[in-house]
């Protein structure tokens, strides 16, 4: 519970920014039918992450030197202080769930990840959601199959993540 409130959105009734005059706002759900390629849509920011929430995070999942300390990051491969990319993930996938909520929820079908940059004390991050690919399932007429890419960017809209989801989305029934 100590983890979450560092890093929780406090912006209670914020309504994330639409796109490109998409009518999906944070309160509406996304559907199969929503997931037209080449749509984008644009997150809020969370705060900036502490580095408090960095060690937390660190101390219960990913305790290796680079997330434990600017000393034992310093002597580490990295030789940076930064956050796991697991702890980055967890903040991308939030981001994700505010600003394309799901009705039910997504079931995953595979994702890449990959982390070009460390995210840092201070970080402000954001997500771009692409849409690159919807299907209709084969195996469930209830659901479609949508890939998609999320960049998450920090404060200076220099990419720290990059994921590829493949998600089988509810359609609208």
């Amino acid at each position: 519970m100590a983890i979450r409130a560092h890093y929780r959105l406090e912006r209670p009734g914020t309504t994330l920014p639409h796109v490109d005059g998409d009518d999906v706002s944070q309160r509406d759900y996304v559907y199969f039918e929503d997931m037209v390629p080449g749509r984008v849509l644009r997150s809020g920011s969370l705060p900036a992450l502490t580095r408090e929430a960095i060690l937390a995070f660190a101390r219960e999942y990913d305790p290796q030197p680079q997330h434990m300390g600017e000393d034992s990051a310093a002597a580490s491969h990295l030789g940076v202080f930064c956050a796991s990319g697991w702890h980055t993930g967890s903040l991308t996938m939030r981001l994700i769930a505010e600003t394309m909520p799901i009705d039910g929820g997504a079931m995953g079908a595979g994702i890449e990840v990959r982390w070009p940059r460390p995210v840092v004390p201070g970080d402000v991050l954001r997500v771009e959601i692409e849409v690159e690919e919807a299907r209709p399932s084969k195996s469930r007429p209830d659901k479609g199959v949508v890939r998609f890419r999320t960049t998450t960017f920090n404060q200076r809209d220099e990419p720290v993540q990059h994921c590829t989801h493949t998600a089988l989305f509810p359609r609208r029934g």
